[in-house]
């Protein structure tokens, strides 16, 4: 393997997981966080995503690699549709069923996903157009890094191993995703086999793109208000009294 890939692979698998803990656990710590600094999270992880992608297709092209290889192509648009909705259904159902099973929850039970929902998720119409541009980003971005470069990478590296190119390029994913712990970490490479599976029968990140835009908008909008804390009892105004 080209020693840029390995060095590309060192930072989103050491360096990225490391620095996205680091400022997760930073972020949480802070009681509240304002409609600008959230914001401002925003905007820097965009721009932190189309940057690795700049990097990353530089180096692609300087080694003679096509885009088509990376997935970035539409070979056979029925397949990418029918491939993608195949993934898009159930893994939106267990989205929805998450939320409402961790809705039942009081708020100080529903751990890491519950605040994480409270500080960093939209929680107006500013902050949500901002999601959306952010979500985009993640789910072109993501995509082309993982299920794009990583799978290239590690099928040519294995000889052409499918097996190892959808494990090696979910394993990656996955780790990306250390900040959410245990769970998340095993949840996010299920989901990054699904993904790179997809990538892998359609010949395509198109439906990958997709679906992975579509669930993390239906988690960024409809968490925040499913598992937005209650009102305290002395905050509510008392029964037959006026607003």
């Amino acid at each position: 393997m080209p020693w840029d890939f390995v060095l590309i692979l060192f930072v989103l698998g050491v360096i990225v997981p490391w620095r996205g803990a680091v400022r997760i656990r930073e972020l949480l710590r802070q009681p509240a966080l304002s409609t600008a600094e959230r914001i401002a999270v925003y905007a820097s992880t965009i721009a932190f995503q189309w940057l690795a992608v700049a990097v990353v297709l530089w180096r692609v092209t300087a080694r003679g690699i096509s885009l088509a290889r990376l997935g970035v192509a539409l070979p056979d648009l029925p397949l990418a549709a029918f491939s993608g909705v195949v993934l898009l259904v159930p893994l939106l159902a267990n989205q929805i069923y998450g939320l409402r099973r961790l809705a039942r929850l009081p708020p100080e039970q529903q751990g890491f996903l519950g605040e994480l929902a409270r500080k960093l998720l939209p929680q107006n119409s500013v902050e949500t157009l901002a999601f959306v541009a952010l979500a985009t980003t993640v789910a072109v971005c993501e995509e082309i890094i993982y299920r794009g470069f990583v799978f290239a990478a590690v099928y040519a590296t294995s000889g052409g191993f499918l097996a190892a190119a959808i494990t090696g390029s979910a394993a990656m994913f996955s780790v990306a995703h250390l900040y959410q712990g245990r769970r998340g970490l095993l949840a996010t490479f299920v989901v990054g086999l699904l993904l790179a599976a997809v990538r892998a029968w359609s010949g395509s990140l198109a439906p990958c793109i997709v679906v992975h835009l579509c669930v993390d908008l239906a988690a960024g909008l409809a968490a925040p208000r499913v598992l937005r804390a209650p009102r305290p009892a002395a905050d509510m105004a008392a029964p037959g009294a006026s607003p």
